[in-house]
């Protein structure tokens, strides 16, 4: 994973080398196979089994041993936690944390939680092949978590995010400067997401008794720590989910930012260049729009931008 992944257990944030170059998601599906006469077999789907979420890291600095030792607490107290990164998060609980104490200030670790719960979001159908489509969608997705959560501030960041969408007219062609501008906005909504997350959770880890309801409390007091861990469970999914959509529309902007290149060509077209780029001749507007031209005649020596992905005009030029 790159270095700027959020990756968080509980309260806990990972940072620098502490982050993994991977962590892999997945697991079985539990079956009943029945060997019938004749070679029919007949197979029962019993269930998802999810793998335990491993990695490994290093704790290195100052604060190196200390941050082990916490992390290690989060074992000892063997209380079930959020974990996420990315688009995924699941409700774990650490089943072995292992460090190799060489220095005060550098200590390898590695992890192993065992998976209670799956909270991401889960994708039944393919995103349609429009970057622009991913994006809308996406956007349409997380209004809809932004008024379920009924969070005031992530609603306000939200509409922000939504009008910064709205100016541009096609991200598959978008510079980066107008990529940035939707960036922005987006880290903003994610950071909000973030606190309210890790204030949702404060809330149902201070569950100490079934229900919340402790002896010898005030009825109003126990009814009214009930509803805010009601709330708060109810709170989590959506969070989590909203997560999901916003790490998604982060990674689709992210690629068109990064994917691009610049070719220097003699002479020749963009049907050519495109179907090079593209395997099709028809997205050669995609490149014209990029860089500004109207023609697929290219006059002289010139340095041309191609956008990360193809415009899906079938060749008309303002479609």
């Amino acid at each position: 994973m790159t270095p700027d992944t959020i990756l968080t257990l509980g309260d806990f944030e990972f940072s620098r080398f502490e982050i993994p170059e991977k962590i892999s998601f997945g697991g079985d599906q539990a079956l009943v196979v029945h060997e019938l006469v004749g070679g029919v077999r007949v197979v029962d789907a019993m269930g998802r089994m999810d793998a335990p979420l491993e990695w490994s890291g290093l704790f290195q600095g100052e604060t190196a041993l200390d941050r082990a030792r916490y992390l290690d607490g989060l074992r000892v107290a063997g209380q079930p936690l959020p974990l996420y990164w990315s688009e995924l998060a699941y409700w774990v609980v650490i089943k072995t944390f292992r460090c190799d104490f060489e220095r005060s200030y550098k200590l390898p670790y590695s992890i192993s939680c065992v998976v209670v719960a799956d909270l991401s979001m889960p994708v039944t159908t393919l995103a349609p092949a429009g970057v622009d489509e991913w994006i809308s969608d996406d956007m349409a997705e997380a209004n809809a978590l932004g008024d379920l959560i009924g969070d005031g501030p992530l609603s306000d960041l939200l509409k922000t995010l939504d009008s910064a969408i709205s100016t541009v007219s096609s991200f598959a062609n978008a510079v980066q400067s107008t990529i940035n501008s939707v960036l922005a906005p987006l880290a903003a909504v994610q950071a909000r997401v973030r606190v309210l997350t890790a204030s949702v959770g404060n809330v149902i880890g201070n569950v100490t008794t079934l229900g919340g309801i402790l002896p010898n409390n005030p009825i109003a007091q126990q009814a009214n720590k009930l509803m805010g861990q009601v709330n708060a469970m109810t709170q989590l999914p959506q969070l989590y989910n909203l997560q999901s959509v916003l790490g998604r529309m982060g990674g689709n902007l992210g690629s068109i930012g990064t994917a691009g290149r610049q070719v220097t060509t003699a002479g020749g077209n963009l049907y050519q260049m495109a179907s090079d780029a593209y395997g099709d001749a028809m997205a050669w507007t995609g490149i014209a729009k990029a860089n500004g031209l109207k023609d697929p005649t290219i006059s002289g020596v010139q340095t041309l931008t191609v956008p990360a992905l193809p415009d899906d005009s079938g060749g008309v030029m303002y479609a």
